[in-house]
Parts: structure tokens; sequence; C-alpha cells
């Protein structure tokens, strides 16, 4: 489903840049909206697809097709799901590499969302429907441990538990490069990257205070074996601060090399352990995931030489 406006360029339009002539016309529309739907041809200019710097000529025929919002629902999918603990108010998974964790743009289903609305009956509603039940999150590629929250009380009370640092987060990683130091702490701001808007990056202005502690597990000469401590929780926070140490994580095509190592698609990064007192009884749990086989593989490749 879309919405199509036709509009005809006047003398009095002739020579504006093709975004700023349908941002006049389309005051409800910004100009990144706009440009965003020019680079997707949902713009022509007399049956022609054309850029936002194209100059409007008198008797041009633009026409702009805004694809109408898509009713969002999460279905519940019977999608397996590897539980480590679970009551009455919270379940511990670990998500496998490749599983979106919620619904977003180009991942409706299939996510670990889509599976936790088939095996429990509520999920918190603190983050909406888009994002129920979840308190933090994984990227994609990254396996591991997650706590998902049943309802509102312990998803506030575990969500506070991040806030105040009470969480144990550690990963298991394998990054580029032999460390000179057998630990430390990254302590530099994250935020997004100044000229690409899909990365992060560390930044000197405007980046949310972030800080990872590193600890040098096994050297093997070009790549070293990671564990990492997070006290904060930015986005892609341990991939761009071992980027910013010049050890990008081994499969971030993101933040690393382009080419591809151990024909990995995707960081060789797990969260594999996770603890946090239990909202209702105060109980300390702690859980550990191995590394899931293709990362583990790996390793024994590097230990064989």
């Amino acid at each position: 489903m879309q919405k199509i406006s036709y509009h005809r360029v006047e003398e009095e339009n002739a020579g504006e840049r093709l975004d700023i002539f349908l941002v006049k016309e389309n005051p409800d529309l910004s100009r990144s909206h706009i440009q965003r739907l020019i680079a997707e041809q949902q713009v022509t200019v007399n049956g022609e697809p054309a850029r936002s710097s194209y100059r409007v000529k008198p008797g041009d025929e633009v026409v702009l097709k805004i694809p109408l919002p898509r009713e969002l629902e999460v279905v519940p999918e019977n999608i397996p799901l590897d539980i480590y603990y679970e009551d009455g108010d919270v379940v511990v998974v670990n998500k496998p590499r490749g599983m979106v964790v919620h619904p977003a743009e180009g991942n409706y289903s299939g996510t670990l969302v889509n599976a936790l609305l088939y095996h429990c009956r509520d999920l918190s509603g603190v983050n909406g429907v888009m994002r129920p039940g979840i308190v933090h999150r994984l990227d994609k590629d990254t396996s591991g441990l997650i706590m998902v929250a049943k309802n509102d009380f312990t998803h506030l009370e575990l969500a506070r538990q991040l806030k105040d640092r009470r969480v144990t987060r550690r990963y298991t990683a394998l990054a580029h490069g032999n460390f000179k130091e057998d630990r430390g702490t990254v302590d530099a701001p994250i935020g997004r990257h100044p000229r690409d808007r899909q990365r992060m990056a560390v930044v000197s202005r405007g980046g949310r205070h972030a800080v990872t502690h590193y600890m040098v597990k096994e050297r093997f000469g070009q790549y070293t074996l990671l564990e990492l401590k997070l006290e904060t929780g930015r986005t892609h926070q341990i991939r761009v601060h071992m980027a910013y140490l010049g050890h990008p994580l081994v499969g971030d095509l993101k933040y690393g090399p382009a080419r591809p190592h151990f024909g990995l698609q995707g960081q060789f990064l797990h969260a594999a352990t996770l603890g946090f007192h239990h909202p209702r009884r105060e109980e300390y749990l702690e859980f550990t995931a191995p590394l899931p086989g293709e990362l583990a593989d790996i390793l024994v490749r590097l230990r064989q030489g």
C-alpha cells in the first residue's frame, strides 16, 4: 500500500533542487525522509528516477510514492529456544548467532520476540508492542545469554540493576592483532559516526559514557582471545571500543576488515556470562553458556596451528 502524489513544476520553482521542491509541496514530510524516498527510487521526474540534486524545470512531471506505514503486529512463532532459566518473572535465553532480538524494519518474523511470544503466556509491556519483555539487547550476530522480563515489575527492576551496574555481563571475543597488555580498560564515549549514520564511533562531542574492561585469555599471534566485561551498554560498544584500540573483532565487517577471516560472517562475539539479582527474591543468579560450535571450531583450528 502506498500514497501517490503528483506535482507539476511551475516557473516560480525552476532551478530548485528536487528534494527542496518536494519538501515545499509536502510540508508534512522532512527533507531527510524525502531524500530517502528519492534514494529508494520512489520519486520519478517525467517517468524516470532522479537524484535529490536534480534541478527541476518548468513543466516537469514529478511523481512521489509514499509507502504507507505497515500495520505492526508481532506474531508468535514456534521457534525452538535454548532456555537456561525460567520462572514466573524472568526467562534467560541463549540466543543463537543470526537471530534478531526484536522485530524492526526488514525483520518482522523469526526474531527472539516472535519465539518468546509463542513460548511465554505473558511478557512485560514496558518497551511496547515491538519489544515486549526485552530489557537489554544483543546484536544479530552476537550469540549468548539475554534476560527477558515477563511482567512490568520485573522489567523495571532489571532495568534498574542495569543502570546501577549490578548486572554481570562477560563476553568472549576474538580480536585481530596481538594486545600489548594482558588487561586494560577503554573509557571512551560512543555516539553516531559523524559521516556514516549506520555506524557508531568513539566521538569527542555528543557521545554517551561507555566503559569496557578487557582481559587477554589466549594469544594466537595475529589474533587474541579476550574476555570483556561491560560497565555500560551502548550500541555496538565492544565492537566500537575494540576497533578504536586498533583490534577489531574477527568477522566484524562493519568495524573491521572488509574480507571475512575464517569465512565468518558476523563478529566473533559471545555473551558468555550473565548474572543478576532476582527481582523478587533478591537471590543472585548467574549463568554461563559455551561458545557456539562455529566459533569454538575456529579456536580449535588456531590451537592446532
